[in-house]
């Protein structure tokens, strides 16, 4: 019952992160806004989450993990209820704001859970079931999104939350412990701030640095001076505080096995999402897919994340995780290679298997990752640890994002310049009056721009999906660095080299 409640929490919140892209259109009308201003409904959420994830690990030493639980799953239904109601964009901003901070700890306290009330043997099959909960956002959300949209009306895509947040709620009152409140450590205002600042200004800066043309803006130069400075301030005063005292335990980065699990759940973010958002873009805008078939032939791709979960769960444990993580890796650039042999002309067999073939391949990555990031960390450092994780995760899919998005654009007019040039009059095909593609005509030259315009499209997303391949073929050496844990390690030696 604890399991099933906890992923309720963790359900709603990573659906939250793209539900609501498809009903922005929707939105935009009923709430009269601008193209630009929309998106504030997206931003808000993301940058409010970022900022808010870090305070996680000192609430629960302050308040117990129990009460903030409560008031996370409680906040966030109600801020869900204020976004459905919403009648202004100022209101729905303000209200996802209020969604991003109270849904910050859902994801990171639900991992923290599972691994405390499992042992150490049951913590792939934890992983497991905390793996799905996760995915299913990215995988389900426009879809379910569209749907509700379509069928009922945007304010669905919110409202949807209420019952499951009310069962998550009583679910988490009725069967989890409470735990007394630690104390251990002093609120550090000057880490928090400094930290917030960077989070915030980075987020800024990915979400809106392409329609600003990045540095070519002042905005762009004044977050990235931000986030320079912030940042700065925060590594330097974290670093001459005592350990335990500052708002980031930097302790946690003495352990190999966490801080390469944050480098690998880094490019993990970057792939997975990287990916979800190239997809749909490019099956509706290059292949004129309608909505709800672009979401059918992605869907597939978490059928098979969740069976390679399923299955690994139990191989946790049982067979060294650089083994496991390997062949995940290896499989997830083998469905990007096959993504790179994409062209204008697809079946939709041709999206659905390489989907299902990268769902495999993230699947068997993902849960033995987070076994092994938290195979060697102390029980006391949990629950920190699993709010810098998602924070890096998350980090990861927004830069992912931001770079496929920008080389996108920059390659498609690169190769449109380069595609353009070798149209000319020289051309006897171009020249033919009977040809749709006559430069002597002005429908003619329109018809043709268009064509190249897609065929450089084409191209600039195939390089995209070589990028993703590269990198993640790229880290599998690292897998080198991840030392598995000792079935004799007792306890107390592993806080011990936690903590120390």
């Amino acid at each position: 019952m604890i399991t099933i409640s906890i992923m309720l929490a963790t359900i709603i919140q990573a659906l939250d992160g793209t539900i609501a892209n498809v009903a922005l259109p929707h939105m935009q009308g009923s709430l009269s806004a601008s193209t630009d201003q929309i998106t504030w409904v997206l931003t808000s959420f993301i940058v409010a989450a970022a900022i808010a994830t870090p305070l996680n690990g000192w609430l629960v030493d302050r308040f117990g993990l129990k009460k903030v639980f409560l008031v996370s799953v409680a906040g966030f239904t109600i801020a869900s209820v204020l976004c459905g109601v919403a009648g202004s964009l100022a209101q729905i901003v303000a209200a996802r704001v209020l969604q991003g901070v109270f849904g910050a700890a859902l994801v990171p306290l639900s991992q923290s859970v599972l691994l405390d009330i499992n042992p150490k043997e049951k913590h792939g099959s934890a992983m497991a079931v905390w793996g799905m909960g996760v995915m299913i956002g990215p995988i389900l959300g426009p879809t379910l999104g569209g749907w509700l949209t379509d069928s009922y009306n945007w304010r669905w895509v919110f409202f949807i939350n209420v019952p499951v947040g009310a069962l998550a709620f009583y679910g988490i009152w009725r069967y989890i412990r409470p735990t007394p409140a630690q104390r251990r450590v002093k609120f550090d205002m000057f880490g928090f701030v400094t930290l917030s600042l960077a989070i915030g200004a980075l987020q800024m800066l990915l979400d809106r640095g392409e329609q600003n043309d990045w540095f070519q803006s002042a905005e762009t130069w004044f977050e990235a001076v931000l986030l320079a400075l912030s940042l700065s301030y925060f590594i330097a005063h974290t670093l001459l505080r005592p350990a335990g005292q500052s708002f980031l335990d930097y302790r946690l980065l003495k352990n190999p096995n966490y801080v390469t699990g944050l480098f690998l759940i880094f490019i993990v973010g970057m792939v997975l999402f990287a990916t979800r958002a190239l997809m749909p873009t490019m099956l509706q805008g290059l292949m004129g897919y309608p909505a709800a078939l672009a979401g059918l032939v992605t869907a597939p791709s978490g059928l098979g994340t969740m069976l390679a979960m399923l299955v690994v769960g139990r191989l946790t444990g049982k067979v060294d995780f650089r083994l496991l993580l390997g062949a995940g890796f290896a499989i997830t650039a083998f469905s990007l290679w096959q993504m790179t042999h994409y062209t204008l002309v697809l079946s939709q067999s041709d999206i659905v298997w390489p989907g299902i073939i990268q769902g495999i391949g993230l699947g068997l990555v993902f849960v033995p990752l987070s076994a092994a990031t938290f195979a060697t960390l102390s029980p006391q450092m949990r629950a920190e640890g699993t709010a810098l994780y998602s924070l890096i995760r998350n980090i990861g899919s927004s830069i992912g994002i931001a770079l496929v998005q920008t080389l996108l654009v920059r390659n498609t007019s690169t190769v449109h310049a380069e595609l353009a040039s070798q149209v000319h009059n020289a051309n006897p095909a171009l020249q033919d009056p009977s040809s749709v593609y006559n430069l002597a005509t002005d429908a003619g030259a329109a018809l043709i721009n268009n064509e190249i315009t897609r065929q450089a499209s084409m191209i600039a997303y195939v390089d995209d999906y070589w990028l993703m391949m590269l990198l993640t073929a790229a880290v599998i050496p690292m897998l080198l660095l991840i030392r598995p844990p000792k079935r004799s390690d007792a306890p107390a030696a592993v806080d011990h080299a936690a903590l120390d």
